[in-house]
């Protein structure tokens, strides 16, 4: 399975700019023909302007017309980040997957929302891991903040699935976490993960995101990473050798020796 992630550059509030950078770089990002590609976390508006309902997509309608079009125009496997949706008045920070085809193939709703950013009070946090098949590969969705919590992404990799899948919007004073954190939870599920995390001018604002968008194997080699200082944003791709996972969990099958009567 080939990833590409778009370290996608990202103006806050701006969502027409946003889109537009998406999708040059979406058209870029496929002509080396990978099987997926992934954007990052509220990749359209930013972490995160206010008021937040007034930039959430309703129903994520517009959001899901304009990436299903785009999969199935260029027949690739789109993990679209995620965006503010506004659903029954409430807004939650949502990702969309959708297959060659074009058709919406998972959604995950955000788990835990980032409280010292106010997150938890401008969002309504999810209540459900996210678990699904792109071709034939079975893949789990985690959300930036979600990465901090083992517990939980282990609760993914007992699904049994090969790939997380990580958007984020993770500042560059805390990116030392974020590659800590990211190789962390790939050694110890022994998964590949794909984390893919914005770029932003520090120019712009007081939250600037800081790239370092990865792609993990499960011993925690590095198989891609982006740069922290690329405001022009980039595209990181590596090929996943999924064998290489069944192969890791026989040498130590941390899996087998969990004692799972204790915890």
């Amino acid at each position: 399975m080939k990833i590409s992630v778009i370290q996608l550059p990202v103006f806050m509030g701006n969502r027409q700019h946003n889109l537009q950078q998406m999708e040059n770089m979406l058209a870029k990002a496929v002509t080396s023909k990978p099987d997926v590609v992934v954007l990052p976390e509220l990749w359209n508006t930013g972490f995160y302007p206010k008021p937040i309902k007034k930039f959430a997509d309703l129903d994520g309608d517009g959001i899901k017309k304009t990436m299903s079009s785009l999969a199935a125009k260029y027949m690739v496997n789109i993990v679209a980040g995620s965006v503010p949706v506004n659903r029954n008045g409430d807004v939650y920070n949502t990702s969309y997957i959708f297959n060659r085809s074009g058709e919406l193939t998972a959604a995950y709703d955000k788990v835990h929302l980032f409280s010292p950013a106010g997150e938890n009070r401008d969002f309504t946090a999810g209540n459900k891991i996210t678990v699904f098949t792109l071709d034939g590969v079975k893949c789990g969705m985690a959300i930036c903040y979600d990465v901090r919590f083992p517990e939980y992404i282990r609760k993914i990799a007992l699904e049994g699935i090969n790939v997380l899948f990580l958007p984020a919007a993770w500042p560059i004073e805390r990116v030392m976490h974020w590659d800590t954190l990211t190789r962390a939870r790939a050694i110890e599920n022994q998964l590949f993960v794909v984390a893919a995390n914005g770029i932003s001018d520090p120019d712009e604002g007081d939250f600037h995101l800081g790239g370092h968008s990865a792609i993990i194997d499960p011993w925690g080699e590095l198989l891609a990473q982006g740069s922290s200082d690329n405001l022009a944003g980039e595209i990181i791709e590596a090929k996943l050798r999924l064998g290489i996972q069944a192969q890791i969990r026989a040498t130590i099958d941390v899996f087998q020796d969990r004692r799972k009567e204790l915890y």
